[in-house]
This record gives structure tokens, sequence and C-alpha cells, in this order.
């Protein structure tokens, strides 16, 4: 029998027009779509600080885990996308504070640019729940 999906939506704008939900569980894993520091009304916060930006996407992320049974501990990977490399150091101060227990695999990439030129970082994790 097919398992059954679960998903969990931070109810921001962008689902409704793209069509996607912020995390869905499948078995023991989790994917949680990309994520930018931006509140239910697509507002954007923290705007011109990276670590402020990292700090509350991750929030965000990790609120969608609890929402399919997971925590930031269950993360297996993280990519981070930025549209201003300078800021790595940042984005890495944020990612060490809430990520450094669990050590995922991490790909962070220098991107041209987001749906709003206010956001400057973007995180999109997986996690293998036990």
């Amino acid at each position: 029998m097919r398992e059954k999906r679960k998903r969990v939506s931070a109810e921001t704008p962008w689902e409704d027009v793209m069509g996607y939900c912020r995390a869905v569980r499948y078995g023991d894993m989790i994917s949680v779509s990309g994520t930018a520091a931006s509140d239910r009304n697509g507002k954007i916060i923290g705007k011109g600080d990276a670590y402020a930006q990292m700090v509350y996407a991750i929030k965000k992320i990790e609120a969608a885990l609890r929402g399919l049974g997971g925590s930031l501990d269950d993360v297996v990977r993280t990519r981070i996308f930025t549209s201003d490399v300078s800021k790595w150091p940042e984005i890495a101060k944020a990612h060490k504070e809430y990520f450094g227990t669990a050590r995922p695999a991490n790909t962070t990439v220098q991107v041209s640019g987001f749906i709003d030129p206010d956001i400057l970082v973007e995180v999109e994790v997986e996690a293998a729940v036990t």
C-alpha cells in the first residue's frame, strides 16, 4: 500500500500562487521548500540583515519540521541560496547556531536574485526522522 504524504503550510502568498507547501513528509523523510524570511503576508523580515533573515527562515523551518514530527536535530542536508555571497559569515553564524549539533551536509551558493529583491537568503532542508 502506498504511504500517504503529510504536508504543512506556512500560509504564505507564494504557496497558493506556485502550488506548493512549506514541507512534505513521506515515510521517515521530510523535505522543506526553499524558505525565506517572509511573514504570512509576504513582508520581508530583516531587510538588509542576512543573519536576521537566516534566523527567521530557520525558525519557520523548525516549525514546519515540528508539524511533521521532526526537529532541527533530524536535518541531514541544508541548501543555502544567497544573493550576496559576501554575507556568508553572517549566514554561517546562524547556520552553526541552529544546526551545529546536527552538522548536516551543506551547499551554499550565490544566486542572481529572488522573487523579492529584499530577500538575501533562502534555505532548503531535508530531514530523516528516526
